[in-house]
């Protein structure tokens, strides 16, 4: 909800956190409830925290196998076709864990507020604030499965490792205004180009600049990284898969390469004259740490 994003900006590295700590509890305690599914899942989170419009909108996207391991780990158990988990129950339980986790950050004086929000430093104010939010519905929406492991690594590779907007969304730069595309999914998913001033173009672009360090792609269940490797063979065993053979290493491509194949702009270009090309002459050492202080009083 909008007013827990507000917190969310506000505390980023913490509500964040929160969010993916409450989404994998979620998933985890429903998959293995032998009224939905029974089983030990594995799964990845990705964190966007933009809409469309590029206003502030943290939200998960997880990537979650249709299946996993019985209590005992001796079988593998599907979900059923098309069908995960009931995003209803999954909703309820997201709710409820995800504002506990927000109370107990706020009691042990871990959030912090400032300007408009600064009012919920008060104990009984954040309690009326968060009120509404109990009762209200929290979105939580299960897409259908992929068609196969190729649209999977499809996926993965342009959704997971995206910023706020591509290049390919930028309509136009003029007059000090930006123009770009964005989907209206209040009005059926329609396209249309939004125009805003440059400098609310950058304000909304840098909203989503993460805390440093910040992993915004996690994993969990047998896709944790502890014992990934063990879990997947032991995943191949119980579905009669054939271990992959290993792949052939390529080598690497320099890096003005790949940034051609991406931009379609050459490094080695000279960016005067077009014509010319740039070559290394003379390659420094990096600074190391800022340089000493020397007192001269």
């Amino acid at each position: 909800p909008q007013a827990i994003a507000a917190i969310a900006y506000q505390n980023k590295a913490l509500v964040y956190g929160l969010l993916f700590r409450a989404t994998a509890e979620t998933l985890r305690t429903i998959a293995a409830d032998p009224k939905h599914l029974g089983a030990e899942i594995g799964f990845f989170a990705v964190l966007h925290s933009w809409g469309q419009n590029l206003l502030h909108h943290p939200h998960l996207h997880c990537v979650v196998p249709g299946g996993g391991f019985s209590p005992d780990g001796t079988r593998w158990i599907a979900c059923k076709p098309g069908f995960f988990l009931p995003a209803r129950v999954l909703s309820r339980l997201f709710r409820r864990l995800f504002l506990e986790h927000l109370q107990k950050a706020f009691d042990a004086g871990k959030l912090q507020f400032f300007s408009d929000l600064q009012r919920l430093e008060e104990r009984n104010a954040f309690r009326r604030y968060l009120a509404p939010l109990r009762k209200a519905d929290w979105v939580v929406f299960a897409k259908p499965p992929f068609a196969g492991p190729e649209q999977v690594l499809d996926y993965v590779g342009r959704y997971t490792h995206r910023v706020a907007i591509s290049n390919n969304r930028l309509v136009d730069i003029e007059d000090g205004a930006v123009r770009f595309r964005w989907k209206d999914y209040r009005h059926g998913d329609r396209q249309k180009v939004m125009t805003v001033s440059a400098d609310e173009f950058i304000r909304r672009f840098l909203l989503h600049v993460l805390p440093e360090g910040f992993h915004r792609i996690r994993y969990y269940g047998f896709l944790g990284n502890r014992y990934r490797e063990q879990k997947l063979a032991h995943c191949r065993d119980l579905l009669g898969m054939p271990v992959p053979e290993p792949s052939e290493s390529q080598p690497s491509k320099d890096y003005r390469d790949r940034y051609e194949e991406l931009t379609g702009c050459s490094l080695r270009q000279c960016p005067a004259c077009r014509q010319g090309q740039m070559i290394i002459i003379e390659i420094f050492d990096g600074v190391r740490g800022p340089p000493p202080y020397r007192d001269t009083s």
